[in-house]
């Protein structure tokens, strides 16, 4: 296995309130590699901020990564027409101007918990209308746009959004490979890596787990190293990749009901086989053992301000091991 550069996502100190400035010191106090700013600072139409940054990041040898893009042009308050093409202009100029080779796009999420949601399927075509027209954009700006594997789409539905723009690995369209998110969505963090991995350009290394209860399943983040998100063996599948691939570690309290009972709401994963199915069930499975012999608990989202500092240290640091250890 390859070794790999570890750093964090901006997100995960978000309650520090540090500048962008401050982050990267922090990063270098902490021994992160790199930060990405996957929701871009508000200095950041500025070009003298965009350089300052850029050469300060160069300076002190730290990678860094970008974020801002959208790909559903949809408001998905309303249902109604968004404009998005203006959007992942900006996030790319913005990024080719700082030498980053990706923009991370996340529209939103949790839109199949949502009765009155738009269907995935019309969001999907609604995609690859709006985004066929962007590719030649980002090809001439030299930017990837990375589409998060967050609470909207699985792997599979992002394969078929792929196919359905033309879009072939290593062009314009790639994945920001969210490796507890993928829990969230019905999917084993292992299967899913390997079904979307040649399209993976950047990462939010994050664990998680699962755990089963009277309404279902329910997902939440956990400290990197005790949950249940096989690392070792999804970055040695990064590993084969013919690119750098960057772990920036991305963490937060919080949990994520899946009403897994609703036949009406399974019906919405209409991709997850039984196999993989039988998969999560044992994660839970494996996921409840901890919790019985507290090694693993849920972090309430809002006590994340403090606990996010030491917690990332410890993040780090596990990740670190698991990539010294390959």
């Amino acid at each position: 296995m390859k070794k790999f550069r570890v750093g964090l996502d901006a997100y995960s100190l978000k309650p520090l309130d540090l500048d962008p400035f401050e982050l990267l010191d922090w990063a270098l106090m902490n021994d992160a590699r790199g930060v990405q700013f996957s929701e871009p600072p508000p200095q950041s139409g500025d070009r003298g901020f965009l350089r300052e940054l850029r050469d300060y990041a160069a300076q002190n040898g730290l990678y860094l990564e970008w974020g801002g893009g959208e790909h559903i042009p949809l408001d998905l308050a309303t249902g109604g027409p968004k404009d998005i093409a203006a959007t992942n202009r900006r996030a790319a100029e913005q990024a080719a101007f700082l030498g980053v080779r990706t923009v991370r796009s996340c529209s939103g999420g949790l839109m199949r918990w949502k009765e009155d949601a738009v269907p995935t399927e019309v969001l999907l075509q609604e995609m690859a209308r709006g985004l066929r027209g962007q590719a030649a954009m980002l090809k001439d700006l030299g930017v990837t746009l990375a589409l998060e594997t967050h609470f909207e789409f699985t792997t599979f539905e992002l394969l078929r959004l792929f196919d359905m723009i033309g879009a072939e690995p290593g062009g314009p369209f790639g994945i920001c490979l969210d490796t507890m998110n993928l829990l969230t969505m019905l999917e084993e963090p292992v299967a899913a890596t390997r079904r979307a991995l040649p399209w993976v350009v950047t990462t939010h290394i994050k664990d998680g787990a699962l755990v089963l209860g009277p309404g279902g399943l329910t997902s939440f983040t956990a400290e990197a190293g005790r949950g249940l998100v096989d690392f070792t063996r999804i970055l040695e599948a990064l590993s084969t990749l013919p690119r750098e691939i960057t772990l920036s570690i991305e963490d937060h309290g919080g949990d994520f009901a899946i009403p897994i009972f609703d036949p009406m709401f399974l019906a919405k994963f209409p991709d997850l086989s039984v196999p993989e199915f039988a998969d999560l069930l044992s994660i839970a499975a494996r996921t409840q053992e901890r919790m019985q012999r507290k090694t693993l608990a849920v972090l309430d989202r809002a006590r994340w301000p403090e606990a996010c500092e030491p917690r990332v240290k410890r993040d780090l640091r596990a990740i670190r091991t698991v990539v010294g250890a390959s």
